[in-house]
């Protein structure tokens, strides 16, 4: 059974495209979700019969920059899009070096964080650069070091031959893109391009991991044979196999980096903008939304706790305070709270909510109304989480038609005076319902 799959699994975002139907070209099967069908075969054989094959992958970036783009011609009355984002902006491309990179697409990891200020990012091609070499294939084919030190005027450039500066110069004589290796097979190992596409697809995907070093012999063999020295084909080889642990396309590189400094110019910018349409994007990225609001309470912008009477189940930006506009916390930042409810309680919103007991009889349940006292949204009415919690555990459910009449137990209860949490209670509150 060794090295026989396990189970079969589907493709993210694959699909196939035919001109005739496709049931009679090939197997099909259902797939779990209803109405929808998989191929049984796998795709690699797929595409060596000549079908076409498209990745259709969502990121969540995409999402979050049109919201940015919305929002910004919403309050700021400018109209930005992909095309008209300012380019090369040096403010901009400061704060990269700096890693002030929370939430910023691609480079805010620790491990991105923390290459920013080694590589200092100066312009487009910089950045293209950054997003393929904080990989495992540069990293274990030992490009980043010899590149850095490179970048940094500490070591020289060195090519064996005048057609390495054609295929590296752009990266200072160190491989980073599967692009460039195909290139190295070709004009320095003899590769035809078909023998080169096969290299390229052994390095495509950390699922073919070991897989390059079939093309060993030949590589080697083809560069001893055009003149290169046998260390210096068996050294590039290695850099190469490197890409088998996952290497970036250059073109792949470059479509993220238009995202990166698109990301990038907006926090710069904009932060309460880009702070807000971020929270409306969750899930996506690393940090938390306590971590993403802290950040943003560090540039400058003010954050206001979602609250029954001002809330909306998206985090809105309110008026304008100083630089930049305040941000108001959606419902969606307290965990566990359903859409549907706040939505009841928005739609009778007409004007302002005055006691917990108008909420219930809007219609939204106890249980909501406990997870909204539990992240003191019920600050407008004048009662921190505590005294709102004791409102609404004194509420019942709404009595039968019989019983209507009746005075609830719970409005007899003596109101008593409550001590009010310390900070540090309120803050572990915080971090425990949003």
């Amino acid at each position: 059974l060794m090295g026989f799959p396990r189970q079969l699994g589907q493709h993210t975002g694959g699909f196939v495209i035919t001109q005739g139907k496709l049931s009679d070209l090939c197997p099909i099967m259902n797939a779990r979700m209803e109405d929808r069908t998989c191929i049984e075969w796998n795709k690699d054989d797929i595409d060596a019969l000549g079908f076409l094959k498209v990745d259709v992958l969502a990121l969540g970036m995409l999402t979050c920059i049109r919201k940015t783009f919305d929002l910004v011609e919403k309050h700021y009355g400018r109209k930005l899009t992909l095309a008209n984002v300012p380019q090369d902006d040096p403010k901009v491309y400061d704060m990269i070096s700096h890693a002030d990179t929370v939430g910023v697409f691609q480079i805010e990891s620790r491990a991105q964080m923390s290459m920013l200020p080694r590589l200092k990012p100066k312009c487009f091609y910089d950045l293209v650069i950054e997003v393929a070499i904080v990989r495992p294939g540069p990293i274990q084919g030992d490009m980043v070091h010899p590149y850095l030190r490179r970048r940094n005027g500490e070591e020289e450039e060195s090519y064996p031959k005048e057609e390495f500066r054609g295929i590296l110069g752009r990266t200072l004589g160190v491989p980073l893109f599967q692009e460039q290796a195909m290139e190295i097979a070709i004009v320095a190992g003899g590769f035809t391009p078909a023998e080169a596409d096969a290299l390229r697809r052994s390095m495509a995907t950390f699922k073919a991991k070991g897989q390059v070093s079939q093309f060993r012999d030949k590589l080697i063999g083809g560069m001893v044979a055009n003149g290169y020295e046998e260390d210096f084909a068996a050294r590039v080889f290695k850099q190469l196999e490197g890409f088998g642990g996952y290497g970036f396309p250059e073109s792949h590189a470059a479509s993220f980096a238009l995202l990166v400094y698109i990301s990038s110019w907006v926090k710069c910018y904009y932060p309460d903008v880009f702070v807000t349409a971020i929270l409306n994007s969750l899930p996506m990225g690393f940090y938390q939304p306590a971590q993403l609001v802290a950040d943003a309470r560090k540039h400058g912008v003010l954050i206001r706790e979602a609250d029954v009477n001002y809330s909306n189940w998206d985090n809105l930006m309110e008026e304008k305070k100083d630089q930049y506009y305040a941000v108001r916390l959606g419902f969606r930042q307290i965990t566990g709270l359903r859409e549907e409810d706040m939505r009841v309680l928005m739609t009778a919103r007409a004007t302002t909510y005055r006691s917990v007991s108008e909420l219930l009889a809007a219609g939204v349940p106890i249980a909501a109304l406990e997870k909204l006292a539990d992240a003191d949204a019920f600050r407008s009415m004048g009662m921190d989480r505590r005294q709102a919690l004791w409102e609404v555990s004194a509420l019942a459910d709404n009595p039968e038609a019989l019983f209507a009449g009746q005075p609830s137990e719970s409005t007899r209860e003596m109101q008593i005076e409550l001590p009010l949490l310390t900070k540090s209670e309120h803050v572990v509150q915080d971090y425990a319902t949003t």
